[in-house]
């Protein structure tokens, strides 16, 4: 039997989703492990695609300092260890990581106990816990790097794919978590919106769902506004144009929809790899990209109101194939059987 490992974030997840069910669909059952801390058991607990789940108490260990950090790297050995008694218990003879604070254990312990080991890197910039790995693993699957291959998106989003060509609705993404920035930026640029008549879709966040609503009433602005979704598929197609962060699953999830955007990295990301994610695409003429410190109001009006939405929307189509699951596991399903 195949382990799923990562998360902490939408972006792992949304993988760990997409891999899961095209396992599913070859009538094969896995199961996910990950962390207690982050979104993990809020994605999964209840899930059909996992035939079990297990959410380890895992940590970050780039975001610690001092003994803290240390405390971190002692407690993921030894849930390492303690994964020998899951993968025994499910007969796993291979772990897929995901990446993110929550594969560390069950990636680590596959290399202890001698277990085959694949990693996804999402990002544009591999992240530590992917670099330390790479060395023992029997594959590796990026969308960024050769050989190349297309980013797990679910079907979901190729199914919404269509050319935009006019301006009637503007969607903004802060991530999973919702953006403090995004959100300021939304409410700065809702009153030249509205009176172009364009309808706002905004995702923004638990956290300052309540004093978005209360903004927006004081604006006197209709917004659609939800703090997060499972199906975000259903805002992306109907939206025409999009502000965004650029986390991984982010970027693609928009490409595979065709879905032009104006990526505004989040700039304490590890090793600025949103800045780098979004970049891969920008150079390719599939999107624009303005950076939060250098951020300009009336700059970003003229890039929403002068972007060419069908001649962007056609790149971004070009740039990803729907196959991506099915080739990865096709890969190493094919790997196992040598």
């Amino acid at each position: 039997m195949i382990a799923i490992t990562g998360g902490g974030t939408g972006g792992h997840l949304a993988i760990a989703r997409a891999l899961g069910r095209e396992l599913n669909l070859r009538g094969l059952k896995a199961i996910f492990i990950g962390s207690s801390s982050g979104q993990d058991r809020m994605w999964f607990e209840d899930s059909d695609i996992f035939e079990a789940c297990y959410f380890l108490d895992s940590s970050g260990v780039v975001n610690k300092r001092g003994f803290g950090k240390v405390l971190s790297l002692v407690n993921i050995l030894n849930l390492a260890f303690k994964c020998k008694h899951i993968f025994d218990t499910h007969g796993i003879k291979m772990i897929i990581s995901v990446g993110g604070y929550s594969a560390a254990p069950a990636a680590i312990g596959a290399i202890i106990y001698n277990k085959r080991l694949y990693i996804h890197e999402q990002n544009a910039i591999i992240g530590r816990l992917n670099l330390l790995l790479k060395p023992f693993a029997k594959g590796f699957f990026s969308s960024y790097f050769k050989p190349k291959f297309d980013y797990p998106v679910d079907d979901r989003f190729f199914k919404i794919a269509r050319i935009r060509q006019d301006f009637k609705v503007i969607l903004f993404l802060g991530g999973s978590q919702g953006a403090n920035f995004i959100n300021t930026l939304a409410l700065n640029l809702a009153p030249n919106l509205a009176q172009n008549g364009i309808k706002i879709i905004h995702q923004c966040g638990q956290k300052e769902y309540d004093a978005m609503i209360r903004k927006y009433q004081e604006l006197n602005i209709e917004a659609e506004v939800f703090a997060f979704s499972k199906d975000i598929e259903h805002y992306m197609n109907r939206a025409d144009f999009c502000i965004s962060r650029a986390g991984a699953s982010t970027i693609w999830e928009l490409c595979a929809a065709g879905l032009p955007t104006i990526f505004i990295p989040f700039p304490y990301a590890a090793n600025n790899h949103q800045f780098y994610n979004a970049k891969f695409l920008c150079d390719q003429g599939a999107g624009m990209i303005v950076s939060q410190d250098e951020l300009n109001l009336d700059s970003v009006k003229e890039m929403i109101y002068s972007a060419n939405l069908k001649e962007i929307s056609q790149k971004l189509l070009n740039l990803i194939d729907k196959n991506g699951s099915k080739i990865i596991i096709n890969e190493i399903l094919k790997n196992c059987k040598k």
